[in-house]
């Protein structure tokens, strides 16, 4: 529902004071989280902008960086040493003083990507959605500023707390303007996180000025999203490891702060969280630290090597070793800056641990034994029927899969690179985690995996169709070159039936150099069967997998 806009409602801003609220006490492990991630911070604030630098991604010369900065403010409060309040204030204002106030433009309430980018929709500077716009820092910037609002709010100047508010408002109203298949907007309800972070922006908003317009849209979303989750219980951006904790997040500042309102999205949120939490435990292997495949949107292939989102959640649940080896220093991780959002997990975290069982705490800290997942997900429009997953785990190898019949190639997010419906992993020898993953090149898969055994299928595939797999370079001492899968380090791969060609295409995708590109900054062998050629068979490929 789009709003017609009504400036900003000063007048009722002294009746919306924030309440009187400390910073938040946090368990052990939170506090690790937090001081682990907080230096890394202060070493990329810059004091003189008020701004962190852009860390990690994109690579850049010079820029700050908006949406990570707000994040940053929230830890500062949360610090509450020597300036750390002033010095808050000070980001707050700047990054809502560079709100966009255009209320005719797609982007109205939205915030820069970093303060030094051209204006957007001027000659030199066109408006891209996900490039020089981004619309879902509309979400990630409101829930923060409604964290921070909620805690900390007796920390900041009371025109500071007025600025947060009208913020808020127009981010509100801005947020109003998007719509799935319009203006080149992706916004569906199956699109889980960013769905959840305007819905709550929506419903709080709504709720503090007391708006109807708001507070009945937020329902309205709230519901929209329900009739997909509770369809299968499960998010419809089914297992991510970055953007299932952002909907965790979201639903936590949802509960917390709505809880006890009459929001549609505060009396489920509790809810919601326990039964995403019943089926992310079971996908996890504590002795790989990672979630089992399949994963609808991953920004790599081994969650001991990348920082996911999910992981910081796991943290402050069960601690840092529960969740990243000792071996590998956050700030090294690629996708180091989405490690930028752990303060306010440790924020939010006390709250949200109250509603997680000891089951699931068990399941994060030891791997619970061999078990099979079975459930389903479904993520309308690119979903043409609901999709089936199966994922066998044992404590040192994982397979899982998603059977598929979908309207475009790389699912919901029509991204082959962070689609991963069929996910092999196992222990190796050092510790490392090998990985052998179907890259998607098709738009339906038939998918059985039972122990130790994964059958392909593409219904709708022809001679001209591929089995590609992302495979794990060999660890550091084993064989270097891989020539076939008697050459993969820990296990062991065999082709056992099908219709492909059994001896695969075998080439390298490195950093430096070889035949193809790095996908998410990780080097991988590219493992292909192809179909023999004028075949009238069904693709398919069957392996048998062992230890």
């Amino acid at each position: 529902m789009r709003f017609l806009v009504d400036w900003f409602p000063a007048l009722g801003l002294s009746l919306l004071g924030a309440s009187a609220v400390h910073a938040v006490d946090l368990s052990q492990y939170a506090q690790d989280l937090f001081d682990e991630a907080m230096p890394i911070q202060d070493a990329i604030y810059d004091p003189v902008a008020s701004y962190l630098h852009y860390f990690y991604f994109p690579l850049a010369a010079g820029p700050h960086e908006t949406r990570s900065t707000v994040w940053y403010s929230a830890g500062l409060l949360q610090r509450n040493q020597g300036t750390d309040a002033h010095e808050a204030a000070t980001i707050l204002e700047k990054i809502i003083g560079d709100q966009e106030k255009n209320t005719s433009v797609q982007w109205y309430g939205d915030y820069t990507v970093y303060p030094e980018q051209p204006t957007v929709g001027t000659p030199a500077y066109p408006p891209v959605i996900y490039n020089s716009w981004d619309p879902n820092w509309r979400g990630f910037i409101g829930t923060a500023l409604i964290v921070i609002y909620e805690e900390f709010g007796d920390l900041l100047p009371a025109h500071t707390q007025n600025l947060i508010l009208e913020s808020l408002y127009n981010n509100t109203i801005g947020d109003s303007y998007r719509v799935g298949g319009v203006d080149g907007d992706n916004l569906y309800p199956a699109y889980s996180n960013a769905w959840l972070m305007r819905t709550v922006v929506t419903s709080w908003t709504g709720h503090k000025f007391q708006d109807a317009n708001m507070t009945i849209s937020g329902d309205t979303y709230t519901r929209e999203f329900l009739a997909l989750f509770d369809r299968n219980g499960t998010l419809s951006e089914f297992n991510g490891p970055t953007y299932a904790g952002v909907s965790l997040y979201a639903l936590t500042i949802a509960a917390k702060y709505l809880g006890n309102t009459n929001a549609t999205i505060g009396q489920n949120a509790a809810r919601v969280i326990r039964e995403i939490w019943d089926y992310e435990s079971l996908l996890w292997n504590a002795n790989m630290r990672n979630f089992a495949g399949p994963w609808d949107r991953s920004y790599g292939y081994d969650m001991n090597k990348y920082v996911a989102i999910m992981a910081s959640w796991v943290w402050s649940l069960a601690g840092k070793t529960a969740a990243f080896r000792e071996t590998s220093p956050i700030w090294t991780m690629t996708h180091a800056d989405d490690f930028e959002l752990a303060p306010i997990i440790a924020i939010l975290s006390e709250f949200h641990s109250t509603l997680v069982s000891d089951t699931v705490r068990s399941r994060l800290s030891s791997f619970p034994g061999e078990h099979t997942y079975t459930g389903h997900t479904y993520a309308p429009p690119a979903d043409l029927e609901p999709r089936n997953i199966t994922t066998w785990l044992s404590s040192n190898l994982t397979i899982g899969t998603d059977s598929f019949n979908q309207s475009v190639v790389g699912g919901y997010s029509e991204d082959s690179t962070s689609f991963s419906p069929s996910v092999v992993q196992w222990l190796r020898s050092d510790g490392s985690i090998g990985y052998f993953n179907l890259y998607p090149t098709e738009t339906a898969l038939q998918a059985q995996v039972t122990p130790y055994a994964l059958n392909l299928t593409y219904p709708l595939g022809n001679a001209t169709s591929s089995f590609t797999f992302v495979l794990a370079s060999n660890p550091l001492g084993a064989k270097r070159d891989i020539f076939g899968l008697d050459d993969v380090d820990g296990l062991q791969i065999e082709v056992v039936g099908g219709t492909v060609d059994p001896i695969p295409d075998i080439s390298f995708c490195g950093l430096v150099g070889g035949a193809c590109d790095i996908i998410h900054d990780f080097e991988f062998w590219n493992v292909t069967f192809t179909m023999p050629a004028n075949s009238s068979d069904v693709p398919s490929v069957q392996f048998k997998f062992a230890l």
